[in-house]
C-alpha cells in the first residue's frame, strides 16, 4: 500500500488530468473537505458537487507541489493551485492538510486568502 504522502501526492498530481471520477476515488465516502474561507463539508457526494462548481468553466486545474511532509497519517503541503481559465490564468497558494486512513483521504482542509483568488478573478 502506498504511503499517505505518496497518497497526497499522486492525488495533487490527478488534478492535472480533469477526471472528476479519479479525484473521487481517493476519497472515503464519508470524508471531510473544508476550504477553511468557507464552511466545510461532508461525504463523497458533497465534494464531489463542490468540486464541480468550481471546476466549471475552467479548462485546467494544476496542483504544483512546492513542499509536502508528513507526520503519520497526517500529510502537509505548500503548494500553487493553478486555475486555467479561458484567457486568464489564477495562481492561489495554498497550504493543505491531508488526513489518510487505509490508503484513502478521510480529510481535507486547505487554507488560502480568498480575496487574494476573487481579485484574480476579477482581473
Amino acid at each position: 500500500m502506498s504511503s499517505p504522502t505518496e497518497i497526497v501526492r499522486k492525488f495533487c498530481d490527478a488534478w492535472s488530468a480533469n477526471d472528476l471520477d479519479a479525484l473521487m476515488a481517493f476519497f472515503t465516502d464519508d470524508a471531510l473537505y473544508h476550504n477553511i474561507p468557507v464552511d466545510p463539508i461532508t461525504g463523497v457526494d458533497a465534494i464531489r458537487t463542490t468540486i464541480a462548481g468550481f471546476t466549471q468553466g475552467v479548462d485546467k486545474i494544476e496542483f504544483r507541489v512546492d513542499n509536502i511532509a508528513a507526520d503519520g497519517d497526517v500529510v502537509l503541503t505548500e503548494r500553487v493551485d493553478v486555475f486555467h481559465l479561458p484567457g486568464n490564468t489564477i495562481e492561489l497558494p495554498v497550504m493543505g492538510t491531508f488526513e489518510v486512513t487505509d490508503g484513502k483521504i478521510v480529510a481535507w482542509r486547505d487554507y488560502f486568502d480568498m480575496q487574494q483568488f476573487m481579485s484574480q478573478i476579477q482581473s
